[in-house]
């Protein structure tokens, strides 16, 4: 994680140093893969989107049924039914986060995780310029538990030699994976891999 500019300063100041630091490694740097999606099995796609459309803010790019046969016209033609949602933050061809849902046959909802940051978990981290305000949203959404409410930690930088300030809070979305929510407090060396 890299931090751009203290969320103290104006929030048009900060948009415009993230949309410059997000931009593509120069050619020389890249590497022969894209990480574009991490899809989401959930039991409803509608609490999903209450939780990661309404309360954090990402945009809808896509939302269709995917029925197998694909002649099938409806649910009940199909032997197989998935509503797929995928949802951007600030790119829509990385980081994407994707909602199926199986409408036919249902699947069997699993239970989450007992421990946090377990060995096969995976964490969502996002930034946000309010991490307070993102979590009372998000937290308020039918389903989503707390596992850390907002607080200020330190993490070493990139160097080695100075501190990384974060507001930081974790918690499970309504199917139970982990999101964390980062608010960047300061500066650091980007050169760091």
């Amino acid at each position: 994680m890299r931090i751009l500019a203290t969320l103290a300063a104006a929030p048009l100041m900060l948009l415009a140093m993230s949309a410059a630091f997000s931009a593509p490694v120069s050619d020389d740097e890249r590497v022969g893969i894209d990480l574009r999606r991490t899809t989401l099995i959930v039991e409803s796609i509608d609490n999903s989107l209450r939780f990661y459309r309404d309360a954090l803010g990402m945009k809808v790019i896509y939302d269709n049924m995917i029925r197998t046969p694909r002649t099938a016209a409806t649910d009940e033609e199909a032997e197989l039914s998935r509503r797929l949602v995928f949802l951007r933050a600030n790119d829509d061809y990385i980081g994407i986060v994707g909602l199926l849902e199986y409408t036919r046959p249902r699947r069997p909802v699993r239970e989450p995780e007992p421990q946090p940051f377990s060995s096969g978990s995976m964490v969502l981290l996002f930034n946000t310029a309010n991490v307070d305000d993102a979590y009372s949203a998000a937290i308020d959404v039918p389903g989503a538990e707390s596992i850390q409410p907002p607080a200020d930690v330190t993490y070493p930088s990139y160097d080695g030699g100075s501190a990384i300030q974060v507001r930081t809070s974790t918690l499970r979305d309504p199917d139970g994976f982990l999101v964390e929510l980062n608010q960047l407090l300061s500066e650091i060396d980007n050169t760091g891999r």
